[in-house]
């Protein structure tokens, strides 16, 4: 039986901010029972959370660079399922975790050693990140900032006098976790985006679909085609679903952009499609 390897950095449970809390659960080869002595230390973290504060709770699995794309997303995804029903039999509620999620194949150089085993030992792992509400003093601040910030600068919309070089993101177009289509409540914003795009009809641009969480910029895995491609495939899917509502072909383009331009923070905002205004044509 492979060993577990065990390397203890200053601390695994760690404040990011001011609101979130992160713990990292790490598992055998190819396995995706959760072994005892990571088990009690999961359970300490739960014992140790603040369950009234919790906003939601995010757990995302990873694999080392061993097996292929399809094997390596199930087994993140199973273990990712196994941490969740800690959680769940640990006594915290299931409506608070609002991701579970394998994202397959990861295999960073995360610590000072050129064994090969060591670096995949920490790669086979699962990240638990909670997040808690901002206290109401906090949340006042921010909006106080987030004000001072929308004074400056106005967002960019489709609305806008648009020039070349703007990016727009496209709000509210919220996809199944994994797949490269969106869910039914976002027609309603396609068809919105739609007719403002056949009413702007000299506007020339580019649909960039980006992911979250994965390792070295690379793209996410499409479960519905098991190919590593899903920030192309939804950036596809935008592109298919104006040229069916009336937006000439020859106006877009589209381009998958990977993992290659996170924006920090909570990782719903890297996972999101933008368009760029590449031409205007009087």
């Amino acid at each position: 039986m492979p060993k577990l390897i065990f390397i203890f950095m200053f601390s695994i449970n760690y404040l990011i901010g001011q609101s979130n809390i992160q713990h990292v659960v790490y598992f055998e080869t190819d396995k995706y029972i959760v072994p005892e002595t990571e088990k009690n230390r999961i359970l300490l973290f739960i014992k140790n959370l603040d369950v009234n504060k919790i906003k939601k709770i995010s757990i995302y699995g990873f694999c080392d660079d061993r097996g292929s794309d399809n094997y390596n997303l199930i087994l993140s995804q199973n273990r990712a399922n196994a941490i969740k029903k800690v959680f769940s039999t640990g006594g915290i509620r299931e409506n608070l975790i609002s991701n579970v999620d394998g994202k397959g194949e990861i295999l960073l150089k995360i610590v000072d050693s050129e064994d090969l085993n060591i670096i995949r030992g920490l790669n086979r792992k699962v990240e638990v990140n909670v997040e808690y509400n901002i206290p109401e003093k906090e949340t006042s601040r921010l909006e106080d900032e987030n004000e001072i910030i929308d004074n400056r600068k106005k967002p960019i919309t489709l609305e806008s006098n648009l020039l070349v070089g703007d990016k727009i993101v496209l709000d509210n177009i919220l996809f199944r976790t994994g797949y490269s289509y969106v869910l039914k409540e976002s027609i309603p914003v396609l068809e919105k985006i739609a007719r403002i795009l056949r009413e702007k009809n000299k506007v020339y641009f580019t649909i960039q679909g980006h992911v979250c969480c994965t390792a070295n910029g690379r793209d996410a895995i499409d479960r519905g085609t098991g190919r590593r491609n899903l920030s192309l495939a939804r950036a596809r899917y935008i592109y298919e679903y104006l040229m069916k509502n009336g937006v000439a072909r020859k106006r877009m383009k589209y381009v998958g952009l990977k993992h290659k331009y996170p924006l920090g923070g909570d990782p719903k905002f890297d996972r999101r499609v933008e368009i760029e205004i590449t031409n205007i044509i009087d």
